[in-house]
């Protein structure tokens, strides 16, 4: 027996011995998974020890061949198991405790190369002269590479995208039609899950010749996945007002999967015969339910389409039937006239006009919508139209000659801008500019003209509601004006300039 332990107990066993229960410790308290791996590889390193024993055996009864043979086989067993368990240790446990996480892929060339390294070292104990087994097998390698260009394309495939992080497992990608989840990353295919609860196998080498779209790739800091969602509305609807309308409804709702920030957002894409097309744009959190959200987020577009009183376009086929008699005309024409008489009841310019001179002006007025943004007039430009402001707000903006620009009002729905150059002739005093989307009013100096020389008394009282404008907004000039020493117009000045524009005596 002690002949047995001593056959038995080399040079190399404690090494060996220390360094695999070390190994095995420190896997069992620190691995997370895996430790199926890690009784495989204490098994093969157990059974290699038996090889040993066994070796130990056939030298004590005289068979010293096959003695050396055996244990140059446990040597070569127990060295991979070791690498082995040393690959897991440093991959699995040290690396992710310094919050490194390398792709598996990589664990699995280390490991490669280990055995590969350490099949040499023995090959080279046995007396292998390595450079000629290195020349030799030159010309096999070359075969099989080329036997193997397809396996081997997957191979490099699969190495390349994990290493430069292109696929991890969890991301949703889509390649060509076909979409699902990673959950595989082999040497030879990349598998994905679809939302069907299908399972794809698609070769490395593809995803690497062609195309594919990471979605949602949170890890470089996206929200999601952009979704567009298509529809149109007819031009009757102001297409300012249905985008904002849209985005603000869609982000007010409480729609689960879709993100807070970025907010949904509207665009108009396209003018199309018969209507306008829009994109409402949303960002989903979660890909694997884009149809069942995209089908909700449709639920709360088209009812915030709905309670604004727009429509759907139909589609340019479709005929739409619509009385075209003279009655309807009329009807047409009676409403949209009463529109236009509201508005100019609501302003001062014209309250000394009677009912018919109002509705003279009235069938004289043209429609003039702006988006915000626009300038709706310029100053020093020569127009001689009166705006009268229906929906939304302008803002009066004077620019100093130095180029200096100061805000000088605001202007509410009801209000009016243009009086004096359609009163006077004037260039304009100020830049008007729709700080939100505005409908208008425009009447011209030929609308007006008739009514002025009938009633030449309407220019005196006009004249004082455009001195009182001029003071309103005329702060900004006086302040300048009193700088370089200018004198200030008058409200003489603004009517005498009228009776000479009208040609009034």
């Amino acid at each position: 027996m002690n002949d047995l332990i001593r056959a038995i107990w080399r040079d190399e066993t404690p090494y060996l011995l220390v360094t695999a229960v070390a190994l095995a410790l420190l896997l069992w308290r620190g691995l997370a998974s895996g430790r199926a791996t890690l009784r495989h590889s204490l098994l093969l390193f157990g059974l290699c020890l038996l090889l040993d024993v066994l070796a130990a055996v056939f030298g004590l009864r005289g068979e010293p061949k096959i003695a050396a043979g055996l244990h140059q086989a446990a040597l070569l067993g127990s060295g991979v198991a070791l690498i082995r368990l040393a690959g897991l240790a440093l991959f699995r446990v040290l690396l992710p405790a310094l919050h490194a996480q390398p792709p598996r892929i990589l664990e699995d060339i280390v490991v490669i190369g280990g055995y590969l390294l350490w099949g040499m070292v023995r090959l080279s104990y046995a007396g292998v002269e390595l450079s000629s087994l290195v020349a030799t097998s030159a010309v096999i390698t070359a075969v099989v590479a080329f036997a193997m260009q397809d396996t081997l394309g997957n191979m490099l495939g699969g190495l390349a995208l994990q290493l430069d992080d292109s696929l991890a497992i969890g991301d949703w990608i889509k390649v060509d039609e076909l979409s699902g989840r990673v959950v595989e990353i082999q040497w030879r295919f990349t598998a994905i899950v679809t939302r069907n609860g299908e399972k794809v196998v698609i070769p490395n080498a593809q995803l690497m010749k062609g195309k594919f779209m990471v979605v949602g790739n949170q890890a470089e800091g996206g929200a999601g996945w952009r979704r567009w969602l298509w529809f149109n509305i007819e031009y009757a609807a102001s297409p300012a007002r249905v985008m904002a309308a849209v985005a603000e409804g869609t982000a007010e709702a409480e729609i689960d999967n879709v993100a807070r920030t970025p907010a949904p957002s509207c665009v108009a894409m396209a003018f199309e015969p018969g209507s306008v097309r829009y994109a409402l744009r949303y960002w989903l959190i979660d890909p694997r339910d884009d149809d069942a959200t995209d089908s909700a987020v449709r639920c709360h577009l088209l009812a915030t389409v709905q309670r604004n009183g727009w429509r759907i376009a139909m589609p340019d086929q479709s005929v739409h039937v619509v009385p075209d008699d003279q009655a309807h005309r009329d009807a047409v024409r009676q409403r949209e006239l009463g529109r236009r008489l509201r508005a100019l009841a609501g302003v001062g310019l014209f309250a000394s006009l009677d009912e018919a001179e109002r509705r003279k002006i009235a069938e004289r007025l043209s429609f003039a919508p702006f988006a915000r943004g626009d300038v709706m007039t310029r100053q020093g430009a020569t127009a001689h139209w009166l705006y009268i402001l229906v929906a939304g707000e302008a803002e009066v903006w004077w620019q100093a000659p130095s180029g200096e620009r100061r805000l000088v009002s605001r202007l509410p729905p009801g209000s009016i801008f243009g009086e004096m150059g359609l009163m006077t002739g004037a260039p304009r005093a100020a830049t008007v500019v729709a700080a939100s989307d505005v409908e208008c009013y425009r009447l011209d100096k030929a609308s007006f003209e008739d009514i002025v020389r009938d009633r030449q008394a309407i220019a005196e009282s006009i004249s004082q509601i455009l001195a009182q404008r001029q003071h309103e907004y005329g702060e900004a000039q006086a302040d300048f004006r009193r700088q370089q020493h200018e004198p200030g117009v008058h409200r003489t000045d603004i009517l005498e300039r009228m009776r000479a524009f009208f040609g009034l005596h």
